[in-house]
């Protein structure tokens, strides 16, 4: 008996230590409210370690899993992290409402000290609160000194325009901004010409170029996921708000190579599938994640081509961010032949049907607004009045914000209201 014993001793010390994460694991529950109206939050997101819960229709949650701290975070609020133990004498979470309104800053824009500092007066003294920055550009540079060695090997950090990117993101936190880091995925010329095996190839063998004379990395290639994703982490480690993923799609062209057959199935489960995977390799961070599509996405129901299904991006998705510049609504929408003309209603009715296809709440999009002159119609300039009717028509939409895009960088108060 006493043999047994020892036996059994052993055996529950070596499943412990076969399992030290449940050995070590603690329950803990508690209430998320909102900061001022003081009503519970239903489906905030709860993290702790790699387990995430979320909360019921009374705020309430039950979490088990590692860690002393948990990470909290719901669609129209700020996220915070919090230290496990003031469950314990039942303290609330209290969550700030956040409506992000954003301006872009790409690869060279953050580097550039006068295009910085504009930015960052027009935050100061208006409406504006929330920086867009591009982590990953469209060219496949990346903007700070990254330790993917995938990176260094493929040329991707010749130019640093962020020399300290956790020292960046602090000071923006300290000026009240919230962080949007945008990495720029399959359209990545730096990688697909120094690994010809990740490129989209032509029917004849040769590395795929777009209009820009830019090469595209295969959308079915694990190694092109991971690539970015691990960017993804690096960008939550460092602080960053939310991941924003752009070009995540297939070329809007025929007649290129893939490994699998282009199929509307094939492309729509590849563009869902690294969704899925950035997601769960950003659990630990509790970063809000959102991604750029086609405002033309909004309207068709197939995946126009190039995976991107709005049915499907939600699963995954905190913010779903078509972009609804009018400009890039080429052939008109049902009544509107010259969407220019007729801004304000161009980003309500699309957003509209988003939620009529859908069924999600209005917050769950964030829609991109021109803030440049019209390329495809009459040459408009986008001043205030257009800019303005951009935004009054996602506010009254009830969208989760709104980001300002000039290629340019160039902003100006036009359309923006006074900080107040």
């Amino acid at each position: 008996m006493k043999n047994h014993k020892l036996f059994f001793s052993f055996l529950l010390v070596f499943l412990g230590a076969l399992n030290p994460v449940s050995a070590s694991a603690t329950a803990y529950g508690g209430t998320v409210i909102d900061a001022s109206t003081k009503k519970p939050i239903e489906g905030a997101f709860v993290t702790l370690g790699n387990t995430v819960v979320r909360s019921d229709s009374n705020g309430k949650f039950q979490i088990d899993g590692s860690g002393d701290r948990l990470g909290i975070r719901a669609y129209g609020h700020s996220r915070l992290e919090v230290a496990a133990s003031i469950l314990t004498n039942g303290t609330p979470i209290l969550l700030d409402s956040f409506i992000p309104k954003a301006i872009y800053l790409s690869f060279f824009g953050i580097g550039n000290k006068q295009l910085r500092e504009s930015a960052l007066s027009l935050i100061r003294d208006t409406e504006l609160n929330a920086m867009v920055i591009d982590i990953k550009g469209d060219r496949g540079k990346i903007a700070f000194k990254s330790a993917i060695p995938l990176a260094a090997e493929v040329g991707a950090q010749e130019i640093i325009t962020i020399k300290d990117i956790n020292s960046l993101v602090r000071n923006l936190h300290a000026k009240g901004i919230y962080t949007i880091a945008r990495i720029v995925v399959f359209k990545d010329d730096a990688l697909a010409l120094e690994r010809p095996d990740l490129a989209v190839k032509t029917a004849g063998g040769a590395i795929w170029k777009d209009r820009e004379g830019l090469a595209w990395t295969n959308p079915f290639s694990k190694t092109v996921w991971d690539y970015n994703i691990d960017l993804a982490v690096e960008a939550a480690r460092a602080g960053f708000d939310e991941i924003q993923f752009d070009y995540v799609r297939f070329p809007d062209t025929t007649g290129l190579v893939y490994p699998v057959p282009n199929t509307e199935k094939n492309r729509v489960d590849a563009i869902s599938g690294f969704f899925s995977e950035a997601r769960k390799k950003l659990i630990p961070y509790n970063v809000f994640l959102s991604a750029d599509i086609f405002g033309y996405v909004l309207w068709n129901t197939n995946d126009t081509y190039i995976g991107q299904k709005l049915e499907n991006l939600a699963a995954d998705l905190d913010y779903i961010s078509p972009m609804l510049y009018p400009s890039g609504f080429k052939f008109g929408l049902p009544g509107y032949s010259n969407p220019v003309h007729n801004p304000g209603q161009i980003v309500y009715l699309s957003l509209e049907k988003a939620i009529k296809r859908t069924g999600l709440s209005a917050i769950r999009f964030r829609p991109w607004l021109q803030a440049f002159r019209d390329y495809a119609f009459d040459r408009t300039p986008f001043q205030e009045e257009a800019i303005r009717a951009q935004i009054d028509a996602a506010g009254n939409f009830g969208s989760d914000g709104w980001m300002l895009w000039n290629p340019r960088n160039i902003y100006t108060k036009n359309g923006l209201r006074a900080k107040r």
